[in-house]
Parts: structure tokens; sequence; C-alpha cells
């Protein structure tokens, strides 16, 4: 290739230099939850798989040309481009051991009751979860799960939430220990519209406030739907002895502009991010697990250290389109 630049490859270097910009970071000039960029950023390392191929691609159309044209500048910002979105899953983290806790909270979408019970409670026994929240998982699956514990010796009450007049008709369910005392929903906190989420409250007042959690998915028809559901989410996340657990459909990157006093959405810091283990997707299991969307979550608020959180990548077969999380938490 020549030396001296084409004045179109300067001209096509400064453009892609801020397509490389949004791509990596689109949250910067808010367009993060706008249709389309909030789908393609849920998967950033698709992402940057395939910013990679186009650039390849470029750079071999360049070097058949031999100069420095557009082919070149777009070679080099979209590997700009990718390479960013690398960095940025490298710093949100592969993975994390979780060792012991005060509290093990665990959350599995269980993808409209295609889990059988007996699945659920072996993940709840395994994990040893003492607070469960099950998107998708309808009162008698609850009660079927709490019974086959309580058969092993584990005993866990249940409630289940069902969407306001209008939504759509899949619930969302929640275990706790009897070893945190009686929990009653409280019916004036509201919910998530469309999909519904629920907040427990501690019967004497002395645990913490649970938020089993399942907003709409950004998908271009139910967009403002979703945005409320994060929203509805940040504003319970005010409390610090708050804990969040679901399928929230959305990743840290939707969170952005959500957050206040440090906290990723509303007041809570996001219990994988902490933990190093954020890059791991929980959704699609067909996907391997560097390559999904993390959008399951557990948020703490500041009452509560996150010691560990993973993404359970054993119960891939089990039905369900998510992985099963699990956080373990101690009070500050």
């Amino acid at each position: 290739m020549p030396t001296r630049p084409r004045p179109s490859f300067v001209i096509a270097l400064l453009f892609g230099a801020v397509a490389a910009t949004v791509a990596i970071w689109p949250q910067g000039i808010g367009i993060h939850r706008l249709p389309l960029v909030a789908n393609a950023i849920s998967f950033r390392a698709l992402l940057a798989i395939g910013l990679t191929v186009a650039a390849l691609v470029f750079a071999a159309v360049a070097a058949r040309r031999r100069r420095w044209g557009v082919s070149a500048a777009l070679a080099l910002s979209l590997l700009v481009a990718s390479v960013g979105n690398g960095v940025v899953l490298a710093v949100r983290g592969p993975g994390s051991v979780v060792p012991d806790g005060d509290l093990t909270v665990m959350a599995w979408n269980t993808y409209g009751g295609s889990v059988p019970p007996e699945r659920i409670a072996r993940a709840v026994r395994e994990t040893g979860a003492d607070v469960v929240s099950l998107p998708e998982t309808d009162a008698f699956a609850a009660a079927e799960v709490t019974a086959i514990l309580e058969a092993d010796g584990v005993s866990m009450h249940h409630d289940t939430v069902w969407a306001a007049e209008g939504g759509e008709m899949i619930p969302t369910s929640i275990l706790i220990s009897d070893e945190l005392g009686a929990y009653r929903r409280d019916t004036l906190a509201g919910s998530t519209p469309g999909l519904p989420s629920g907040v427990w409250r501690p019967a004497d007042g002395s645990g913490p406030t649970l938020v089993a959690a399942h907003p709409m998915p950004p998908f271009p028809e139910v967009l403002a739907q979703w945005n409320a559901g994060l929203g509805w989410i940040a504003d319970v996340c005010t409390d610090d002895d708050v804990i969040v657990a679901g399928d929230l459909n959305a990743t840290l990157d939707h969170f952005a502009g959500y957050g206040t006093d440090g906290g990723d959405l509303g007041g809570c810091r996001d219990a994988a991010a902490v933990a190093g283990a954020a890059a791991v997707g929980t959704w699609p299991v067909r996907l391997p697990s560097l390559l999904g969307a993390p959008i399951d979550h557990v948020l703490v608020g500041s009452g509560w250290v996150v010691d560990g959180f993973a993404v359970v990548t054993g119960s891939d077969d089990a039905g369900s389109d998510h992985r099963p999380i699990v956080a373990k938490l101690s009070r500050r």
C-alpha cells in the first residue's frame, strides 16, 4: 500500500472512530435503550466476533486495492470496536468461585414452567438457596417444589404474583426459607408493567426486603413497558436492606442512567459485576455462556456485601432457555 493516506481515508477514519465509540459505549450518547441497539449490546461477545469478521473482510479489500482508502479506514474502525467490546467484557469478568455467605439467593426463569419441579428442587438443594426467584413459574409448581424440599428436610414457603389486568398471563413465584421468618407481599408496591414482579417484606420487620422481578423484554412494541419496568426496579432499590433477583431482561449497559448513589440500578449494586462475573451469559442456553446475554441478575442494597456470584451451567438440559444464577451475600 502507498505510505500516504488518501483524503477519503482520513474522512472515513473520523466517521469510523465515532461509530466505533458508539458500538463500544452507546450509553455515552444515550442510545443504549433504543430498538436494535438495546438488543445488539446484550450480546457483546457475538458483537465483537461479528465486528472482527467485518474488519477482516474490509482489510482484505484494502489489501487487494493496495491503497489507504475507505476500506482500510473501515477495517481499522471495526477492529477498534471489536477490541473495545472485548475489553469491556474482560473488565466485567468471566466468572468467579462462589464461597460461603450469610444468605444464598438463586434466580431461574423456568420458561413457562418447562422445568420440572424436581429439577428446581434439586437446584435449590445443590446451591443451598435461602431465597429463590422463579419468573414464569406458577403457584402449583412452586407448591410442588416446596413439598419436595420439605420431604428432604428443607422448609420453605412460597408465594406467586400475577400481572395486572391487560398484562401477560405469565406468573412470577418466590421461595423463602422458613429460617428467615414469615414474609408478606407488599400489595401496595406495584409491579413491573406487562410481566409481574413482587415485593415481599418481613412480617416482623427484621429481615431484608425481597423482590422477585421480571420486566418485559426490550422488543420494539413493548419498549416503553421495558423502560418502565427498569424504572420500577430502580425505585424499589432505594432501601439499603433490599435484595432483587430475577430475569431483568437487561444487561449492565441497559442499567446506565438508572443508578443513584453509586448503584447500578437505583441504589442497588449488581452482584455479578461486584464478583467479576458480569460477562457470563445467562440466556439463551443454546449459546455457550461466554457468548450469551447476561440478563438475569441479583441486585443488592448497600446493607449487603457480595461474597460471590455464579451462573450455573449444569442445568442446560432442564427445559428452560435461561441458566440459573446464584449469589452469596453477607450483611455489611
